[in-house]
């Protein structure tokens, strides 16, 4: 019964495409919309139905966003909202890496009209999106996650229900701002052992054979990092976004985080171009 519902993605960029594909082998009919009719060809040549109109994407029952800001999220809710009324329940699925006040402002609304709106940022990259192996952090109702289950399912090896409506938000952004923080310690690490005359590759062999290891120590260093490839596919402009609305919710909660603050600060002042993939941060071989 599941796979008669349609799915549509709002949002075929790295992480949308794969995600709008891994719908597509999961057997759902799935309906995909984005501006660029390069990313609508691709999503055509995955079995993806691509629709040149928004409206049509949300003619689907159970509706994913991937879109770069909550500021995008919330034209798209107030574009469709007139749509929306009185006609059969939908839930959105929204993994963008979000804000939850924003969220949660969406999420009453469109409860009031009848809809469910899961707050569901990933984590898997790219690679994970196209496998359909993301983990989810998800926010929202328990009927709104039961009643997007299936979808969720085929879009992650892991999904969990964090709390209610933004707690997934909140996830996500404590997530990236320590991912962010990682990715500089390790680099200065790894400066310290070559400057101590270890090797580089040394030194990260017993991080990740010890205490001191992290995803980005074990995954990130060796695949991006290490070979100065640095395409990991997210953007600095992406992480420093995420690393400044972490700080944004740490001011507005009172959380003291020095420590932190201090890796928000070198994020804030990165000397690289926005478009530079974020693992340029990890240059263990370039001071500053």
């Amino acid at each position: 019964m599941t796979k008669d519902l349609t799915v549509g993605v709002v949002g075929l960029g790295a992480m949308g495409l794969g995600m709008a594909a891994s719908a597509v082998r999961a057997g759902f009919r799935t309906l995909g919309f984005d501006l660029s009719p390069e990313r609508a060809e691709l999503a055509r040549e995955a079995g993806v139905e691509p629709v040149a109109m928004l409206d049509e994407a949300f003619s689907a029952d159970r509706i994913v966003f991937s879109l770069p800001t909550a500021q995008d999220v919330a034209a798209v809710v107030e574009r469709m909202a007139g749509l929306l009324q009185g006609r059969h329940r939908i839930v959105i699925i929204d993994t963008s890496t979000s804000e939850p006040q924003v969220t949660r402002r969406l999420a009453q609304r469109l409860a009031q009209m009848g809809h469910g709106f899961l707050d569901a940022p990933v984590s898997g990259g790219p690679a994970g999106a196209a496998k359909g192996a993301l983990t989810m952090m998800i926010g929202g109702a328990a009927q709104d996650l039961a009643d997007a289950q299936p979808v969720i399912d085929a879009l992650s090896a892991k999904a969990l229900h964090v709390g209610e409506s933004g707690a997934g938000n909140v996830a996500k952004l404590i997530n990236n701002l320590l991912c962010a923080a990682h990715m500089v310690t390790t680099a200065e690490g790894l400066r310290l052992a070559e400057a101590a005359g270890i090797s580089a590759q040394s030194a990260l062999d017993v991080l990740n054979a010890a205490s001191g290891r992290s995803m980005m120590s074990e995954v990130h260093f060796p695949t991006w990092v290490m070979n100065e490839g640095f395409d990991s596919g997210f953007t600095m402009a992406l992480m420093q976004k995420d690393v400044r609305l972490a700080r944004k919710l740490a001011e507005e909660t009172g959380a003291d985080m020095p420590l932190t603050e201090k890796a928000a600060q070198l994020w804030a002042e990165s000397p690289y171009a926005p478009t530079d993939d974020f693992t340029r941060m990890g240059d263990f071989r370039k001071e500053g």
